[in-house]
């Protein structure tokens, strides 16, 4: 039995220039394998003979799910599975122990080279690997070869659960950080644009799904969402629509603490149907709104003057580029009636703002008249009365209510007495 095993490697190094995955799971099917040592020893001589990295990563993928279903992405692996880990209560610990030999097994083998081995598949076992508790040395190289490769990571792969108990989010946030991160790290060789770009939109729909956490942390979701630099969304609407989920599930957040997620975004890289939505959003801060309205209103400028300048008007921004076709005269007309409805929701604030600041300075009014009657009304007439005290013959100095007091008894004021002097 082990003779037949030993052509596997002949059979695989005939067809390497013309084999594919659904030939690979074939020989496996026809090897049926069953000893992990004797595959390692297998997959050592296909690497010696040459054969194509991506093809040994096949291989791997494909014997891998056969051993462990949680590595396949269909339920029908399960059956199949040579670890059944309801056989007894008293396997449970055993069967675990032998996952977590197997994911240490399999990430010693997988080939150095980049791409040689599907995103899904290192997500799958970093998945596994977090669950089982393996060495950080195997957590932290299958970390390194995902990052090489994030831009490929589908989110369903990437969205791995926190297996700590110390963690009370349901997903492991921090790892997805980690791996961000990684990803930034590496030089422009592995990393260009366009792969920026796909990690960014990753990273915003990973951050709309742990959004709705209640025991996703403020700090936790900003750091995921500000380790990427501006450049790499070319449109902030998948970053709107995380912050905005994370508003609707967090009602507790403060007005400072939406100022801080809303700095997040930049207004100018909104769609016109996000910054219609941001406009009508009452739980953005009033702040955010207003500059989402004048971002959206100075858009729609641009573009009234580019359309002018086809129709030979004279326009302002003459230096600025031509758009690449001219609008129709529908576009027109629903740009125009935007513009109609951003500029009364402009008034509308502005008359709301207008309305608070007169009410506050009422109330400063208020506060000023009282504290003035008190400390100018009440002493000025203390004056007045000690003055009468001092020249008591003077009637010119007398109060009120003195000579009221004269006259009540009959008696005249007295007369104006010539000075001495």
């Amino acid at each position: 039995m082990k003779n037949d095993k030993l052509a596997l490697p002949e059979s695989i190094t005939t067809f390497a220039g013309r084999t594919t995955q659904f030939g690979a799971e074939c020989w496996f099917d026809d090897a049926c394998i069953l000893d992990m040592d004797y595959f390692v020893k297998t997959v050592s001589g296909i690497k010696a003979k040459g054969v194509r990295p991506e093809l040994i990563g096949s291989i791997i993928a494909h014997y891998s799910s056969k051993w462990l279903p949680d590595l396949s992405g269909s339920g029908d692996e399960v059956e199949k599975s040579l670890i059944n880990l309801e056989e007894s209560p008293d396997s449970v610990t055993s069967s675990w122990m032998k996952k977590r030999f197997f994911v240490e097994t399999l990430v010693g083998i997988l080939p150095p080279e980049k791409d040689s081995v599907p995103c899904t598949f290192l997500l799958r076992l970093l998945r596994t690997a977090c669950m089982v508790g393996v060495e950080p040395t195997y957590r932290v190289e299958l970390e390194k070869r995902i990052s090489w490769q994030l831009d490929q990571a589908s989110l369903k792969d990437f969205l791995i659960p926190s297996f700590s108990h110390t963690s009370g989010t349901l997903l492991d946030v921090e790892l997805a950080l980690r791996l961000v991160k990684r990803f930034l790290n590496l030089d422009e060789t592995f990393r260009s644009g366009a792969a920026l770009m796909k990690v960014a939109k990753l990273v915003d729909s990973y951050l709309a799904e742990a959004a709705v956490d209640s025991n996703l942390a403020l700090s936790d979701f900003i750091a995921l969402a500000g380790a990427l630099p501006a450049h790499a969304r070319s449109i902030d609407d998948g970053l709107y629509r995380a912050i905005d989920t994370y508003l609707k599930a967090h009602r507790g957040v403060s007005k400072q603490e939406r100022k801080n997620l809303c700095r997040l975004i930049d207004s100018r890289k909104l769609s016109a149907e996000a910054s219609l939505h941001a406009a009508q959003n009452e739980r953005l801060p009033v702040r955010a709104v207003i500059q989402v309205l004048f971002s959206e209103q100075a858009k729609l400028n641009k573009q009234i003057d580019w359309s002018g300048s086809f129709s030979g008007t004279r326009s302002p921004n003459m230096g600025l580029d031509l758009p690449a076709r001219c609008m129709s005269k529908r576009e027109m007309n629903a740009q125009q009636l935007e513009i109609k409805k951003l500029k009364e929701d402009v008034l509308r604030l502005q008359s709301q703002c207008m309305n608070m600041q007169g009410q506050i300075e009422r109330l400063l009014e208020k506060k000023k008249g009282l504290f003035s009657w008190k400390k100018i009304v009440m002493p000025s007439f203390r004056a007045n009365k000690l003055t009468n005290v001092e020249g008591e013959g003077d009637f010119g100095r007398q109060t009120p209510v003195d000579v009221k007091t004269r006259l009540v008894k009959g008696k005249k004021p007295p007369k104006w007495r010539n000075s001495m002097s």
